[in-house]
C-alpha cells in the first residue's frame, strides 16, 4: 500500500515521504496512529507542505535535544540501591532506573532506550553513562550508585579516599621495583 507519511517514523520514513509499505503495517499501525495516510491524489498534493512541517518539527526537536544535552553534559545522577557489605548490589542498575533519575533531574521524559549502559552495574561506585538523546545528539553523565542507608556525599568522599589510598599503595609498590631495576643496570 502506498502511503504519505504525516510524521517521522524512525527507521521507516520521514514526514512528507511517499513510500510503499505492507498493507498490515499501514492499516494496523500507521493510519490508526495518524502517522501516515493513504496516497490519494489529495494527499500527494499535500506532500510538499507535509515535508516542510516535518522538517521544521525535526529542527525544533534537534535544537531542543541539543539544549538538553548541554544541560545534562557532565552532570551526576545518584541511585540508591540495596547492597551487601562488599559493595555488591542486590540486583543491578538498569537503563530504566537511570532514565527515571535523569527525568527527575530535568523534568522531562527520557526514554529508557536512549540510556546506553555498556555492561550491567552490579557494584556501588561511580560509572560513566552515555545518553543518546537524538541520532545526532549524545551526552555523557556519571551515575553514583550508593548503598541504602548512607548519605551520597559521604559515600562519594569515602570512594575518593579509597582511590587515593590505592593509588599511594600502587606507587609505593612500583617504587622499589624501579630502584631495583636501576641497580642492576
Amino acid at each position: 500500500m502506498r502511503v504519505v507519511f504525516l510524521e517521522d517514523v524512525a527507521g521507516v520514513a520521514q514526514g512528507g515521504d511517499v513510500k510503499e509499505v505492507k498493507n498490515g503495517f499501514a492499516r494496523n499501525y500507521l493510519i490508526p496512529q495518524a502517522l501516515a495516510t493513504p496516497a490519494t491524489n489529495e494527499a500527494l498534493q499535500r506532500t510538499q507542505r507535509l515535508g516542510k512541517e516535518a522538517e521544521s518539527k525535526r529542527l525544533k526537536t534537534l535544537a531542543d535535544m541539543k539544549e538538553l544535552s548541554e544541560e545534562l553534559n557532565g552532570s551526576q545522577v545518584t541511585v540508591e540501591m540495596r547492597a551487601g557489605a562488599s559493595g555488591r548490589l542486590y540486583g543491578s542498575v538498569t537503563n530504566m532506573i537511570v532514565a527515571d533519575e535523569v527525568a527527575k533531574l530535568t523534568d522531562r521524559e527520557i526514554d529508557r532506550r536512549t540510556v546506553q549502559i555498556p555492561e550491567s552495574i552490579r557494584q556501588v561506585g561511580v560509572y560513566p553513562i552515555r545518553i543518546k538523546l537524538h541520532p545526532e545528539v549524545e551526552t555523557d553523565i556519571s551515575v553514583l550508585v550508593y548503598p541504602s542507608g548512607t548519605d551520597p556525599a559521604e559515600f562519594l568522599a569515602s570512594l575518593s579516599e579509597e582511590k587515593e589510598a590505592d593509588a599511594t599503595e600502587d606507587a609505593e609498590e612500583d617504587a622499589p621495583e624501579s630502584e631495583e631495576q636501576g641497580d642492576s643496570a
